[in-house]
């Protein structure tokens, strides 16, 4: 039987053994078990929310394993029978449990199929890490006994193949390929996609926005930055050290020029690093004040990129780019990583150094155990709370969309959204309990390791091999340890949600323009203003034309009225006229020049659209007439307000000009809308005008003189109009019917 007590002296240390001894059973029955541990709980955290993710339920405990040690050590007592039956105890199940290892790598290949440590064979092998050691061990019994003797030969080849098989697996792991199965079994794989998928890729994207290039008084700040961040750290270890002197002083009865000079020092430490591990001194301050210039620049770079990489194609294309308007900046994920995470992983080293240096191994491997497993129980229940948060915001959503009264039915309503109340506040309750067990658990780690920290630094204060002020030391480095480590979870979550909203900002940035100006194009010299379609084919996706064989010619100054009805084409004629798409048969022409040889904005700079439905930003009116013309003075605004006959209807407001529309103009009526860009039109002067369906939601009245005020502006104007009322096309020069992306009738 294995005896644990006498493998370690007393008064001895790892380290002794280490240097001096070799590889002795108190190593092994001390560090390397905890050290293992450790190691596996805080990888098996990591690579948990990719192997939940994938949607495959996989069972990964192996309940028992055989262990047939019975023939190892036939008769053998002395000295070396606690070592030979460890080594049993290590081989035996590695040995006799290869097939069920061997199934678990084929179940952790296909479970977690998009994490390449875990499609290498031979991975779970590191378990039998402690049987390798022996090959570097002068002490172990197998070289000392020898091979000569046929057991001795028998124990060198049982501990022999295993390795030299386990170190051919570990090689060929290297090249082995991705499992050529795909494995999206959730129904929304979307929602299961880890936000760290990619993560090398998306950093290699912002790394040319995150370095201030051509500015070098940034890159000082971003260097300087990071100076600050490895002074924190140097400071967070200086305070509970001289916090240590001064207890030591005080208790020896030190000098008071020399107390004084210490506690002077501390206060000034305590001054740079602040409450909670610098989180609010002046260090800490310092740099994010600096910082703030650095994300200034890298959001200045970042959103025109987002305004190219999106295809702003107005009505014809899409519209805004994907995300929330709330969103954070993105680059929250790298000022958190940088300025959150990585100190706090730093600290975590610097304390099992400092402590594995100065005081004891033991003291280090209380550390690491004690973090390791605070890190690994954050990512593990914060994974696991997630589901409730995402279910808490789509109860939320549903109680918000029950709260209607239509078709006289508010009883009914009122019990939907009292059901969607109900369960919205049961999910609610899930958030807050599992956030509850979080930091009652990571309180719980926290406790446990500072209680054995304490206990063995009190035995040895008591054992006159530390000081009082040693004790002192480590309770405040670990409680100052506890502050970043309890955010650990909050920056985790807040990293995820930024890394969503930034997949929409890398989609932007693969997006392609759907049109693009040639090279070497020039611009648009418009002359009379008559527009040619010459056999125009388009489809808006492959397999259903819009448009067949078009061909039509608009005189200068002659307006042509296009009807018929909806889906025939009429308003794909007028973005392709705007170059919201390029054709893909035949061409475009304005005064015999191809528009897709020109350059966009010089095109439409010469032509002036009034859509249907208006768009008016959240401004004053004369701001939104003067968007027609950036640089238009106050009375050209006003000019083209009366073209329009809204001038006086403008003065009758209390603001008159300063009238804030409201969002979209909803403080304007349709009636008014309409004249608001008929203004904008007027005020940019195209030689070439588009009206799409621009009256057809307006009542008769309304619309006989909006049509006065499109008379006006269409006077020696080129012309197309979309409609659908007999009014709005009697005053064409030409009518061209379309049905099914084709002419089928013309006529004045």
């Amino acid at each position: 039987m294995v005896l644990m007590g006498g493998y370690c002296e007393g008064n001895g240390s790892i380290a002794q053994a280490w240097v001096q001894q070799g590889f002795q059973p108190c190593f092994f029955f001390t560090l390397v078990p905890a050290v293992l541990l450790s190691v596996c709980l805080l990888l098996g955290a990591l690579s948990y929310p990719f192997c939940a993710r994938s949607g495959r339920t996989v069972q990964l405990l192996v309940a028992t394993l055989p262990l047939h040690v019975h023939a190892l050590c036939p008769g053998h007592e002395g000295p070396g029978a606690a070592p030979q039956a460890l080594h049993a105890a290590v081989l035996g199940p590695e040995q006799s449990g290869d097939m069920a290892r061997e199934e678990l790598e084929t179940k952790r290949k296909y479970s977690c199929p998009g994490i390449s440590i875990f499609r290498r064979p031979g991975r779970s092998k590191v378990l039998g890490c402690p049987s390798s050691l022996c090959a570097v061990s002068r002490m172990w019994p197998c070289w000392e006994d020898g091979v000569g003797t046929l057991g001795g030969q028998g124990w060198f080849s049982w501990w022999g193949v295993p390795r030299g098989r386990c170190q051919l697996s570990w090689g060929a792991g290297a090249v082995t390929p991705r499992s050529a199965v795909p494995q999206p079994l959730l129904p929304d794989a979307s929602r299961t996609t880890s936000t760290w998928k990619d993560f090398r890729r998306k950093l290699r994207l912002l790394v040319p926005y995150m370095w201030p290039r051509g500015n070098h008084l940034l890159q000082g700040l971003v260097l300087f930055c990071m100076a600050l961040m490895g002074l924190e750290r140097a400071i967070n270890v200086f305070v509970p050290i001289y916090y240590k002197n001064i207890v030591n002083e005080l208790t020896e009865g030190a000098p008071w020029h020399t107390l004084a000079w210490t506690v002077c020092i501390y206060v000034g430490l305590k001054f740079l690093q602040g409450g909670g591990a610098g989180s609010t001194g002046f260090v800490s301050n310092l740099r994010t004040f600096l910082w703030v210039w650095v994300q200034q620049f890298t959001n200045r770079q970042v959103q025109p990129a987002e305004v190219r990489a999106c295809p702003w194609q107005g009505g014809g294309g899409r519209a805004a780019p994907p995300g929330r308007a709330d969103a954070p900046s993105p680059f929250l994920p790298p000022s958190y990583i940088v300025f959150s995470i990585v100190p706090t992983i730093a600290d975590i080293v610097i304390g099992i150094v400092y402590f594995t240096s100065v005081f004891s191994a033991w003291f280090g491997l209380i550390i690491f155990v004690c973090m390791s497993l605070y890190l690994t129980l954050t990512i593990f229940i914060t994974e696991w709370r997630t589901k409730y948060r995402r279910d808490m915001n789509t109860r939320d959503n549903e109680a918000k969309s029950r709260a209607v009264k239509y078709y006289n039915a508010e009883s009914y309503e009122v019990n939907r959204f009292n059901d969607a109340i109900i369960k919205y506040q049961v999910s609610e309750w899930k958030v807050s309990a599992s956030l509850g067990l979080l930091n009652q658990t990571q309180n719980l780690v926290i406790g446990l390791g500072l209680l054995a920290g304490s206990l063995l630094c009190a035995y040895f204060v008591t054992e006159n091999k530390l000081q009082v002020g040693d004790f002192v030391l480590f309770g405040t480095y670990i409680i100052q340890l506890y502050t970043p480590l309890n955010w650990f979870g909050t920056y985790y979550r807040m990293i995820q949600n930024s890394f969503v909203d930034m997949e929409n900002m890398f989609e932007l940035f693969h997006e392609e323009q759907e049109v693009k100006d040639v090279v070497n194009a020039g611009d648009l010299r418009l002359e009379a203003g008559r527009i040619e379609f010459e056999n125009v084919h388009f489809s808006y996706v492959d397999g259903k034309e819009i448009l067949q064989d078009v061909s039509f010619s608009v005189m200068p100054g002659q307006t042509l009225a296009l009807v018929g009805p909806s889906g025939s084409g009429k308003s794909t004629i007028i973005r392709l006229l705007f170059r919201f798409y390029d054709v893909w048969g035949g061409c475009i022409r304005i005064d015999g020049q191809d528009i897709s040889q020109v350059k966009q904005a010089s095109l439409r700079a010469h032509i002036g659209v009034v859509p249907q439905d208006t768009v008016l930003f959240n401004d004053t009116i004369a701001n939104n007439i003067r968007y027609g013309r950036i640089l238009a003075t106050d009375e050209e605004v006003q000019e083209a307000a009366r073209a329009a006959d809204i001038h006086d209807r403008i003065l009758s407001f209390p603001d008159g000009y300063n009238t804030q529309v409201g969002e979209r103009g909803l403080k304007l009526s349709g009636g008014e809308k309409q004249r608001v860009a008929i203004a904008r039109t007027i005020l940019k002067g195209p030689c070439i005008i588009l009206l799409d369906e621009a009256t057809s939601a307006l009542d008769t009245e309304t619309e006989r003189n909006i049509q006065a005020s499109l008379a006006k502006v269409c006077a020696h104007r080129t012309t197309i109009v979309v409609a659908h009322r007999l009014s709005t096309v009697v005053g064409a020069d030409q009518i061209l019917v379309l049905k099914d992306g084709r002419i089928v009738e013309r006529g004045r």
